[in-house]
Protein backbone atom coordinates (compact mmCIF):
# COMPACT_ATOMS: atom_id res chain seq x y z
CA UNK A 1 0.00 0.00 0.00
CA UNK A 2 1.72 3.15 -0.84
CA UNK A 3 1.66 6.14 1.54
CA UNK A 4 -1.52 8.10 -0.26
CA UNK A 5 -3.50 5.11 -0.13
CA UNK A 6 -2.86 4.64 3.30
CA UNK A 7 -3.41 8.16 4.07
CA UNK A 8 -6.98 7.75 1.94
CA UNK A 9 -7.36 4.86 3.89
CA UNK A 10 -7.38 6.25 7.45
CA UNK A 11 -9.51 9.17 6.36
CA UNK A 12 -12.37 7.01 5.12
CA UNK A 13 -12.05 5.13 8.43
CA UNK A 14 -12.05 8.38 10.55
CA UNK A 15 -15.05 9.93 8.62
CA UNK A 16 -16.78 6.36 9.71
CA UNK A 17 -15.51 6.57 13.03
CA UNK A 18 -16.91 10.27 13.04
CA UNK A 19 -20.51 9.76 11.34
CA UNK A 20 -20.78 6.01 13.83
CA UNK A 21 -19.63 5.48 16.85
CA UNK A 22 -22.60 7.16 18.10
CA UNK A 23 -24.89 4.75 17.09
CA UNK A 24 -22.61 2.22 17.68
CA UNK A 25 -22.70 2.64 21.70
CA UNK A 26 -26.19 3.49 21.55
CA UNK A 27 -26.41 0.14 19.86
CA UNK A 28 -23.76 -1.48 22.65
CA UNK A 29 -25.73 0.35 25.77
CA UNK A 30 -28.69 -1.69 24.34
CA UNK A 31 -27.01 -5.42 24.21
CA UNK A 32 -25.14 -4.20 27.59
CA UNK A 33 -27.04 -1.33 29.74
CA UNK A 34 -23.71 -0.44 30.77
CA UNK A 35 -22.21 2.67 29.34
CA UNK A 36 -18.87 1.98 29.97
CA UNK A 37 -18.49 -1.31 28.98
CA UNK A 38 -20.86 0.08 25.82
CA UNK A 39 -17.68 2.55 24.96
CA UNK A 40 -15.26 -0.81 25.53
CA UNK A 41 -17.20 -2.90 22.93
CA UNK A 42 -17.52 -0.06 20.71
CA UNK A 43 -13.62 0.99 20.59
CA UNK A 44 -12.50 -2.83 20.40
CA UNK A 45 -15.13 -2.94 17.86
CA UNK A 46 -13.79 -0.40 16.01
CA UNK A 47 -10.20 -1.95 16.26
CA UNK A 48 -11.35 -4.86 14.44
CA UNK A 49 -12.73 -3.33 11.60
CA UNK A 50 -9.89 -1.30 11.05
CA UNK A 51 -7.77 -4.28 10.57
CA UNK A 52 -10.21 -5.49 7.84
CA UNK A 53 -11.41 -1.90 6.66
CA UNK A 54 -10.17 -2.27 2.76
CA UNK A 55 -12.04 -5.48 2.18
CA UNK A 56 -15.34 -3.99 4.54
CA UNK A 57 -14.85 -0.79 2.63
CA UNK A 58 -15.05 -2.33 -0.96
CA UNK A 59 -17.96 -4.55 0.17
CA UNK A 60 -20.32 -1.70 0.68
CA UNK A 61 -21.45 -3.87 3.75
CA UNK A 62 -19.91 -1.92 6.49
CA UNK A 63 -22.75 -0.79 8.89
CA UNK A 64 -23.69 -5.10 8.52
CA UNK A 65 -20.03 -5.70 9.09
CA UNK A 66 -19.71 -2.89 12.47
CA UNK A 67 -23.61 -4.81 14.05
CA UNK A 68 -22.22 -8.51 13.42
CA UNK A 69 -19.03 -7.37 15.02
CA UNK A 70 -20.47 -5.54 17.82
CA UNK A 71 -22.60 -8.22 18.72
CA UNK A 72 -19.72 -10.97 18.46
CA UNK A 73 -17.36 -9.00 20.97
CA UNK A 74 -20.38 -8.89 23.21
CA UNK A 75 -21.10 -12.17 23.40
CA UNK A 76 -17.22 -12.96 23.65
CA UNK A 77 -17.13 -10.70 26.23
CA UNK A 78 -19.68 -11.88 27.88
CA UNK A 79 -18.14 -15.33 28.05
CA UNK A 80 -14.88 -15.00 29.38
CA UNK A 81 -14.26 -15.24 33.21
CA UNK A 82 -14.42 -11.51 34.45
CA UNK A 83 -17.51 -11.13 33.02
CA UNK A 84 -19.03 -14.28 34.86
CA UNK A 85 -17.24 -13.29 37.96
CA UNK A 86 -18.67 -10.23 38.35
CA UNK A 87 -22.09 -9.96 39.71
CA UNK A 88 -24.05 -7.18 41.84
CA UNK A 89 -25.95 -7.49 44.43
CA UNK A 90 -27.68 -5.37 46.45
CA UNK A 91 -26.29 -6.32 49.83
CA UNK A 92 -22.91 -7.19 51.12
CA UNK A 93 -22.89 -11.86 52.34
CA UNK A 94 -22.83 -12.00 56.17
CA UNK A 95 -20.19 -13.77 55.95
CA UNK A 96 -16.41 -12.76 54.65
CA UNK A 97 -14.27 -14.66 53.08
CA UNK A 98 -12.08 -15.97 56.08
CA UNK A 99 -8.10 -15.49 55.86
CA UNK A 100 -6.34 -19.08 55.10
CA UNK A 101 -3.82 -20.01 57.48
CA UNK A 102 -0.49 -20.66 57.17
CA UNK A 103 -1.10 -23.96 57.61
CA UNK A 104 -3.68 -24.48 54.83
CA UNK A 105 -1.45 -22.53 52.42
CA UNK A 106 1.65 -24.52 53.31
CA UNK A 107 -0.62 -27.85 52.53
CA UNK A 108 -1.85 -26.56 49.79
CA UNK A 109 1.63 -25.79 48.16
CA UNK A 110 2.72 -29.26 49.35
CA UNK A 111 -0.19 -30.73 47.46
CA UNK A 112 0.52 -28.47 44.33
CA UNK A 113 4.18 -29.75 44.50
CA UNK A 114 3.18 -32.95 44.28
CA UNK A 115 1.35 -32.33 40.97
CA UNK A 116 3.06 -33.23 37.51
CA UNK A 117 4.51 -30.26 36.13
CA UNK A 118 1.67 -30.02 33.37
CA UNK A 119 -1.10 -30.01 36.22
CA UNK A 120 0.02 -27.50 37.99
CA UNK A 121 0.89 -24.96 35.75
CA UNK A 122 -2.72 -25.83 34.56
CA UNK A 123 -3.95 -25.16 37.98
CA UNK A 124 -2.11 -21.81 38.65
CA UNK A 125 -3.18 -20.43 35.33
CA UNK A 126 -6.59 -21.44 35.88
CA UNK A 127 -7.37 -20.85 39.21
CA UNK A 128 -4.11 -17.96 40.66
CA UNK A 129 -4.05 -16.02 37.63
CA UNK A 130 -7.54 -16.51 36.66
CA UNK A 131 -7.23 -16.89 32.83
CA UNK A 132 -9.81 -18.64 30.56
CA UNK A 133 -9.21 -21.90 28.73
CA UNK A 134 -8.75 -20.64 25.96
CA UNK A 135 -5.75 -18.38 27.59
CA UNK A 136 -4.17 -21.07 29.50
CA UNK A 137 -4.04 -23.45 26.03
CA UNK A 138 -2.31 -20.89 24.32
CA UNK A 139 0.06 -19.91 27.11
CA UNK A 140 0.75 -23.97 27.51
CA UNK A 141 0.76 -24.28 23.80
CA UNK A 142 -1.88 -26.95 23.89
CA UNK A 143 -5.55 -26.90 22.95
CA UNK A 144 -9.02 -26.21 25.21
CA UNK A 145 -9.62 -29.88 25.53
CA UNK A 146 -6.26 -30.58 26.81
CA UNK A 147 -6.74 -27.90 29.47
CA UNK A 148 -10.05 -29.19 30.43
CA UNK A 149 -8.69 -32.31 30.88
CA UNK A 150 -5.57 -32.09 32.52
CA UNK A 151 -7.50 -29.26 35.05
CA UNK A 152 -10.06 -32.36 35.85
CA UNK A 153 -7.03 -34.80 36.26
CA UNK A 154 -4.94 -31.89 38.38
CA UNK A 155 -8.08 -31.19 41.08
CA UNK A 156 -9.05 -35.16 41.26
CA UNK A 157 -4.83 -35.37 42.06
CA UNK A 158 -5.62 -32.70 44.62
CA UNK A 159 -8.39 -33.85 46.93
CA UNK A 160 -6.24 -36.88 48.41
CA UNK A 161 -3.38 -34.55 49.85
CA UNK A 162 -5.64 -32.29 50.76
CA UNK A 163 -8.31 -34.36 52.63
CA UNK A 164 -5.50 -35.82 54.85
CA UNK A 165 -4.44 -32.44 55.53
CA UNK A 166 -8.12 -32.37 56.32
CA UNK A 167 -9.40 -29.94 53.42
CA UNK A 168 -11.96 -29.90 50.86
CA UNK A 169 -11.09 -28.75 47.00
CA UNK A 170 -13.74 -26.35 47.32
CA UNK A 171 -12.10 -24.72 50.20
CA UNK A 172 -9.03 -23.89 47.79
CA UNK A 173 -10.35 -23.57 44.59
CA UNK A 174 -13.66 -21.41 45.51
Amino acid sequence: MTKGAGLERDRDFEEYVATHAAPLRRTAYLLCTDWHRAEDLVQTTLAKIYVVWPRVHRSGQIDAYARKTLVRTMIDESRSAFRRRERVVGELPENAVREASVEDRLAVRDALSQLPPRQRAVLVLRFWEDLPVDATAAALGCTAGTVKSQTAKALANLRGPLAAAGMEITEVMG
